[in-house]
C-alpha cells in the first residue's frame, strides 16, 4: 500500500439538470482537484435525489459514464459518484468507479430509501464490490447503506470505506455519528461525501462530508461549506494501528443470505 490522496467535492446540485451539474464538477475538478488519486462526488450527482426516473435515468453507456471516463483521464485519478441508470432489470442508483484508463467497476445501491419511495422507483443491487487503488482495497457504498452495519462489515477485505450521499440536514447527526462508527468498528479509513443546498422537493442538505482515519479522527471536516477538500491517507498509520489494536481477530463469523 502507498499513501492515498483523496478529494471530496461538496456542492449544491442543480435539480434534474445533468449537463449543469457535470459542467460544475468538471470545472472544480480541473481547477482544484489535481494530484489526487481518488475524487469523490455525491450520490445522484447529476440530478439530485430525484424519484422522476423517466427524466433523470441514463443508458448504461450514456453521457455521464462517458464524461466520467474523460474527466478521469484528464485528471489522472479515479472518479466516483452515483447516478440513475437504466438496465435490463430496471432502473438502479449506480455508483461508477471510473479509472483514468477508461476501465470501470460499478455498485448498485442495495438499501433503497423507502421513506422517499426509492424502493418503488429503483431496483436494489445484490452485491457489494471491492476495488483496488494504490494497494488500498476500497469498498464503495451509497447513502442509506450506512445504516446497515452487517452490509458494511469489514471481513478483512477492505482498507477504505467510501460513502456517497444525499443525506438531508434533518438527520445530519445520524450521518456524522454512523460514519465515525463504521470507521471505528471496521478498523478502516472512511470517506463520506454529501451535498449542500436545497433540492426540488424542498429538502435541505448540510454537507458534513468527511475523511476519517481508522480511529474516527477527521482529516477533512468542512461542515456546510461548499468546496473541494483534499487529504492524504497514510498506509503506514493504518497498518500500525491494526497491528496495535487487532480487534478484527475477535470478530464473529457470519454470512449474508
Amino acid at each position: 500500500m502507498n499513501d492515498l490522496t483523496v478529494t471530496v467535492i461538496q456542492q449544491p446540485l442543480v435539480w434534474q439538470e445533468p449537463e449543469a451539474n457535470r459542467a460544475r464538477f468538471e470545472k472544480l475538478i480541473t481547477e482544484q482537484a489535481q494530484n489526487s488519486d481518488l475524487i469523490v462526488l455525491p450520490e445522484m450527482f447529476t440530478a439530485g435525489f430525484s424519484m422522476d426516473t423517466q427524466k433523470v435515468a441514463e443508458e448504461e453507456d450514456g453521457t455521464t459514464r462517458q464524461w466520467m471516463a474523460e474527466v478521469a483521464k484528464v485528471s489522472d485519478a479515479v472518479i466516483t459518484g452515483s447516478y440513475a441508470v437504466k438496465t435490463e432489470q430496471g432502473i438502479v442508483n449506480r455508483l461508477v468507479w471510473m479509472r483514468p484508463d477508461g476501465s470501470f467497476e460499478y455498485y448498485d445501491k442495495r438499501h433503497l430509501f423507502r421513506m422517499a419511495g426509492e424502493h418503488k422507483r429503483y431496483e436494489a443491487g445484490d452485491k457489494r464490490i471491492i476495488v483496488e487503488l494504490n494497494g488500498w482495497r476500497c469498498c464503495p457504498m451509497i447513502c442509506y447503506d450506512l445504516r446497515f452495519p452487517v452490509w458494511c462489515r469489514n471481513n478483512d477485505d477492505y482498507d477504505l470505506l467510501v460513502f456517497v450521499a444525499n443525506w438531508p440536514a434533518a438527520r445530519a447527526y445520524h450521518w456524522r455519528t454512523l460514519l465515525k462508527a463504521r470507521a471505528i468498528e471496521n478498523l478502516s479509513c472512511l470517506v463520506g461525501v454529501n451535498r449542500v443546498g436545497e433540492d426540488g422537493n424542498g429538502h435541505t442538505y448540510s454537507g458534513d462530508s468527511i475523511i476519517l482515519d481508522a480511529q474516527g479522527s477527521a482529516l477533512v471536516d468542512p461542515g456546510s461549506e461548499a468546496g473541494v477538500y483534499t487529504a492524504t491517507l497514510s498506509a503506514s498509520e493504518l497498518q500500525r494501528y491494526r497491528e496495535r489494536f487487532p480487534a478484527h481477530l475477535d470478530a464473529d463469523d457470519f454470512s449474508l443470505t
